[in-house]
């Protein structure tokens, strides 16, 4: 696998004109990039509005902020917002409490630029500290202070359920007696001990890849931020308005394919079975099959090689 060096040209936007296309952009519309990671989806809905446009980028990634504000710093169409995606209601309501969206994109994981970065510590092929935090500023645990506090048991269960790790047990059990006689601090320690405990080598894959998967999903809630994110997005979506969501992991991709499902359904509430078809109102409607990315997009960017996007579109009531 080749492991780009530079943060300028380590990140590249997946699927971009299929998330494009998806969103049916209007030219007018207000707009949402959930997680600008470099920009690439942010670059390409502000290519498509009008000066009546509008479009806020989130990030919990100060980094990316960062770039976003450099980059964008003449355009007032736009505004980047540093906080958690699962905060969108309160943040956007505070800039406009009538809010109606468009289309919001959501491009879930971790972003290059954080894997290339070795102090950020999400990468066990760069040794660095074993930090792994998405949001460097707010108050979780490292990915170390968690992994020197943990019980086995729990982190067992976290590498099976996050990860997949068929080894689970193996290596909670190593870091537990590795940790006793000194605490764990780095990525290539990690590294090394995940791999001294997994006997097979696929051929695709470092043997910590799950490991340090579910770490850091762990460390970031990043289902329980999804979990929060998807419903605020249909309550502040206009009637027509899409929600695009790229996830990498099969956890993420059944859990929006769960909400969205149901979402098309519509909840009945508390009334008694049997239910009446009025008692179910239906608030999104999917849009299209899963996408994934061409053969000649995976060629130029390996990370998208797992990508999965859904679509949906805002039905049913709505203020506007």
């Amino acid at each position: 696998m080749k492991h780009p060096t530079s943060i300028h040209d380590a990140h590249s936007a997946v699927m971009p004109q299929a998330v494009i296309s998806a969103l049916s952009i209007d030219p007018d519309g207000i707009y949402v990039d959930s997680t600008y990671g470099r920009g690439g989806h942010s670059s390409g809905i502000l290519a498509r509005l009008s000066a009546s446009g509008k479009l806020y980028a989130f990030d919990c990634d100060a980094a990316a902020i960062e770039v976003a504000r450099r980059a964008h710093r003449d355009d007032l169409r736009f505004e980047a917002v540093h906080a958690q995606f699962s905060t969108i209601g309160n943040a956007l309501r505070s800039r406009q409490p009538d809010i109606r969206l468009a289309g919001v994109v959501a491009d879930l994981g971790v972003s290059s630029p954080q894997l290339d970065q070795e102090q950020r510590g999400f990468s066990f092929y760069r040794d660095g500290p074993l930090d792994m935090r998405m949001n460097q500023s707010g108050n979780s645990l490292s990915a170390a202070e968690w992994l020197n506090s943990v019980s086995e048991k729990h982190l067992s269960n976290a590498l099976s359920a996050l990860g997949g790790e068929r080894y689970a047990r193996r290596i909670a059990r190593t870091i537990v007696e590795r940790r006793a006689e000194s605490p764990l601090t780095s990525t290539r320690e990690l590294a090394e001990l995940v791999s001294e405990c997994v006997p097979t080598r696929e051929t695709d894959k470092h043997p910590a890849t799950r490991t340090f998967l579910a770490i850091r999903m762990h460390i970031n809630r990043e289902l329980e931020e999804l979990s929060e994110f998807l419903p605020q997005c249909v309550d502040l979506l206009k009637r027509g308005g899409r929600l695009v969501v790229i996830t990498f992991h099969s956890i993420e991709d059944r859990l929006v394919k769960r909400f969205m499902r149901e979402a098309s359904v519509g909840a009945p509430g508390p009334q008694q079975i049997p239910f009446r078809a009025s008692d179910f109102r239906p608030t999104l409607k999917v849009i299209g099959r899963p996408q994934r990315p061409d053969a000649l997009e995976v060629d130029r960017n390996r990370r998208a090689r797992s990508a999965v996007m859904r679509v949906a579109e805002r039905i049913g009531d709505t203020d506007a």
